[in-house]
């Protein structure tokens, strides 16, 4: 018999202030006590007005983890110390792996309505991966496999498998799955997860209820944490629903964080920002942009 996972928790996203003064929300983050291990920190930026967004997020520097950019709306300006440099906008997806340092700017820009529609996931590394060199992937929406079911279901695969397809994003230590589905009114919906495996999902449209048992209602903005198990049963309400399904291997290791920057021990947090200061951070040759 399948597994079925159940709802452990639904979240509320909360508003917070992050980079020159964004207006964001945050399904979760800093205290969220490694419950979404390997996922550390998920925020929702979508806004209505210029003043909420513009400002952006100025240089600043990451190590030991992968920053994920979805766009819905608008578009993001972007640099690293790499030499990097590009914009990405409705559909695409920016998957950094900072590993052993990188310095970065990310700019969103409205759409012709001002509006501004993105989320970002903080993806941790094992120890053995922390100080990998950084990599970094552009990829456009036209690279992202879409399929729809014959009952109605879409379903964006940005990383791992759905309905026999494999995502545009490939060979991530986490063994993530990182889907974007939407279901029209009142359809029920499986999904097939890996045992042993953390997901939650996040709603960004419309409301579901997201296992058999109750309570496991969600509706936009709010986060679901799920039980282990083989499968997630989705029914979406009478308005429909649109949901990032995210999950991803465990990796166990204590977590030692601050700010922008993600290890497992206080010591390696104090030799990064001593290294920041020093400008020694950076170990990758070519280092055209900097940080401030």
């Amino acid at each position: 018999m399948t597994m079925t996972r159940n709802v452990q928790q639904v979240i509320k996203s909360r508003p917070t202030l992050e980079g020159a003064g964004v207006h964001l929300r945050r399904a979760f983050g800093f205290n969220a006590d490694n419950l979404f291990d390997p996922f550390l920190l998920f925020d929702d930026f979508r806004g209505e007005k210029p003043d909420d967004y513009i400002k952006g997020f100025p240089w600043h520097p990451h190590r030991g983890i992968e920053t994920i950019t979805y766009i819905l709306e608008g578009e993001v300006e972007h640099g690293d110390s790499m030499g990097n440099r590009g914009v990405i906008g409705p559909g695409d997806v920016q998957w950094m792996t900072a590993g052993n340092g990188i310095i970065h700017q990310e700019m969103p820009k409205g759409n012709d309505q001002g509006r501004m529609g993105g989320f970002q996931l903080w993806a941790n590394l094992p120890a053995k991966n922390k100080m990998m060199d950084p990599r970094y992937r552009d990829v456009n929406h036209s690279q992202i496999p879409l399929v729809s079911t014959p009952d109605g279901a879409q379903i964006r695969i940005i990383s791992g498998e759905a309905e026999g397809l494999q995502g545009a994003v490939r060979d991530i230590v986490i063994d993530p799955q990182y889907l974007d589905i939407s279901l029209p009114p009142n359809l029920e919906y499986s999904h097939a997860t890996k045992r042993g495996h953390n997901a939650f999902v996040y709603v960004i449209a419309g409301k579901g209820q997201f296992s058999p048992q109750e309570p496991s209602t969600a509706a936009n903005g709010e986060v679901v944490r799920f039980t282990d198990g083989e499968e997630v049963r989705i029914r979406a309400g009478g308005e429909g629903v649109r949901f990032l399904f995210i999950s991803g291997k465990p990796i166990g290791e204590p977590v030692a964080w601050y700010g922008p920057i993600v290890m497992n021990t206080r010591e390696e947090l104090e030799v990064a920002f001593e290294e920041y200061q020093n400008g020694t951070f950076l170990k990758h040759r070519q280092q055209n942009a900097r940080g401030g």
